[in-house]
């Protein structure tokens, strides 16, 4: 697994300038995100490709603010050679490439609030102990008839296949155009709710994979508007169907070998797995804003629709928030953990970075590990979950900012500047919600009071 994860090529300025060439590239996006993981974007031509390799290009700051932007600054986005590739669904004459950017000061200096830079951080401090972080997540999608309202295309169900399914193909056009742009996909397919759909990542380094998921998400979303239908990773579209997820697998490798395994263990899980799913546990609900950061994410967090609500694990239970995927003979590479609490609406560099940083905390501290779950946590009585110390995610967006104020775990993860500006983002998106009138509201209350 960690050799076919690695980056299959590094490229430098001399190789980008040549495919460029071969391939008739006229314009080239430079991509970032920004706070709130939304995917900001210039184009530059092909006559300005190689100052920007050599020198970066300039652009306002405060589009990486998020809401909560701030007045104008001068920003350089340093295009990354690794991650240069064709947008498939372009002309081929003419062609538009993208590649990923790190934001810096126009004096060279890392700009502490780009998210790529803030995952860089964490993994570094990963190399310093060993490991390098390898992850591979699940995103779930809906497909809808348009953007105005979410009519679903299909009724299917869980893994179902119909004749002349349309989604199949619009499955098969999108693993095709990211399988073109070197992003590897293990399988697609149906989920559970009527128009919704899963395409898992072959497992590679942390960030790879969240320069995947930000393009997975763009392609899914351009591929279905060439099919006529519009996808969302909206996390509940749909009152009374489940939500999407994106379960995150995760292992840590020294070297070659995976440092999760343990042929000895009845889990075969290692003392640095299951310290590190200690950290996991011990940090969820305060690490919650970030794995679920719109209002939408906590209706998702409920039960009975299959998404996890309390901080437990077990090795097969899909209720917990964390599951330990079955364990193949002579598969020890593939040894992992799997959290079930993220959606797939989130910052993949902020997402992986505070996973990461709540499961180093648990190896370097050695947090001892809960006992597992294995029955169905929902069938169990309040008070027998107190005594068991069994604990609920927030319940909504407000008590989630609540209890991140005072993570220390965030600040370190994210840094001063992100953590400030990411709390200051979700504070303006709550107090926005509360005060709209919903449908409710009016046709509850107004007849009546």
């Amino acid at each position: 697994m960690p050799v076919a994860a690695k980056r299959a090529l590094r490229k430098d300025k001399a190789y980008v300038l040549r495919l460029a060439k071969e391939h008739d590239v006229r314009f080239i996006r430079l991509w970032f995100t920004d706070i709130l993981g939304f995917l900001k974007s210039f184009a530059i031509t092909i006559d300005e490709l190689e100052k920007a390799l050599e020198e970066g290009m300039g652009f306002d700051g405060s589009a990486i603010e998020g809401f909560a932007r701030i007045d104008e600054s001068d920003m350089l986005a340093i295009p990354d050679p690794n991650t240069f590739c064709l947008l498939p669904w372009r002309p081929k004459e003419n062609a538009v490439a993208r590649m990923f950017c790190d934001v810096t000061y126009p004096g060279g200096k890392l700009f502490d609030g780009d998210p790529r830079q803030v995952l860089k951080r964490n993994l570094a401090h990963a190399s310093k102990l060993g490991f390098t972080f390898y992850v591979g997540p699940e995103l779930e999608f809906f497909v809808f008839k348009s953007a105005d309202a979410p009519v679903p295309i299909d009724v299917g169900g869980y893994f179902d296949l119909t004749p002349l399914d349309a989604a199949s193909d619009l499955r098969r056009d999108i693993i095709l155009a990211m399988e073109e742009m070197g992003i590897g996909v293990e399988y697609s397919h149906h989920e559970a709710a009527p128009s919704q759909h899963e395409i898992d990542f072959r497992y590679t380094d942390a960030l790879s994979m969240a320069d995947n998921v930000m393009t997975y998400r763009l392609v899914v979303k351009e591929i279905a508007l060439k099919h006529g239908y519009y996808a969302s990773f909206m996390p509940k579209p749909l009152a009374d169907k489940n939500g999407s997820g994106m379960h995150v697998n995760m292992s840590l490798f020294r070297g070659e070998r995976n440092a999760f395994f343990d042929d000895k263990d009845r889990l075969h899980l290692s003392k640095t797995a299951k310290h590190f799913m200690a950290g996991l546990l011990k940090r969820a609900p305060e690490m919650t804003l970030v794995l679920n950061q719109w209002v939408n994410s906590y209706k998702r967090l409920v039960p009975g629709f299959e998404a996890p609500v309390y901080v437990t694990w077990a090795k097969q239970n899909r209720s917990d928030m964390i599951r330990i995927p079955m364990y193949k003979p002579g598969k020890e590479a593939s040894t992992r953990v799997e959290l079930r609490s993220p959606d797939p609406a989130c910052n993949p560099y902020l997402v992986f970075s505070v996973i990461l940083a709540a499961g180093l905390e648990g190896v370097e501290k050695q947090f001892p590990l809960q006992p597992a779950t294995e029955e169905n946590v929902y069938t169990i009585s309040e008070t027998e979950r107190l005594r068991r110390g069994i604990v609920h995610v927030p319940s909504n967006l407000g008590k989630a900012i609540e209890l991140a104020e005072g993570s220390q775990l965030l600040r370190r993860a994210l840094g001063e500047h992100v953590y400030a500006s990411f709390l200051k983002n979700k504070k303006i998106e709550y107090d926005r919600f509360c005060r709209i009138l919903t449908d409710y509201e009016l046709k509850t209350y107004l007849p009546l009071l």
